[in-house]
């Protein structure tokens, strides 16, 4: 990384300016060209300084309270393929799969989902089960109550004595 380039995480770690044109107004910040800024960002993504650009929504704030870890014990042999279908549905925010802890904890896929209403979310775990089928031994919904990390990565701004 450059000194342009920690500009530009500096400059975007607490998201993008909300604004109609973001880019042009965060090169402007920097002192770079939009075309620049944009090659930056891609080059660092290509080589793994940062993951993505994305949205950080706050679910709470649109409406949607009930948000749910699904947990499911899944047959280990059919979790990537039925993980990829389940990563597909338009209602599932992310999906992963852990190692169980049993006997406490024989949960080894996880698939989030948002709903307005209690029953939204449990129809959306429904939808889920009947993907994976018999595949599935069980599965609870485990409900967030607040917001734990919202954050990417952060570096300190240089100053210069």
């Amino acid at each position: 990384m450059d000194p342009i380039d920690r500009k530009i995480i500096a400059a975007t770690q607490a998201g993008l300016p909300l604004v109609s044109q973001p880019y042009q107004a965060l090169a402007q910040e920097i002192g770079i060209s939009a075309n620049e800024l944009m090659q930056r960002l891609t080059a660092m993504q290509n080589n793994g300084i940062i993951r993505r650009i994305g949205a950080v929504p706050n679910h709470y704030k649109l409406g949607y309270k009930y948000n749910g870890m699904t947990v499911w014990d899944i047959h280990d042999e059919q979790i990537d393929r039925l993980g990829e279908l389940v990563g597909q549905l338009d209602f599932v925010s992310h999906c992963y799969h852990r190692p169980r802890h049993r006997p406490d904890w024989p949960y080894n896929f996880f698939a989030m989902v948002h709903s307005k209403t209690e029953a939204g979310a449990k129809a959306q775990q429904q939808k889920i089960a009947a993907l994976l089928g018999e595949h599935c031994r069980s599965s609870d919904i485990l409900y967030s109550t607040k917001i734990l990390k919202k954050t990417g990565l952060r570096i300190k701004k240089h100053v210069s004595s």
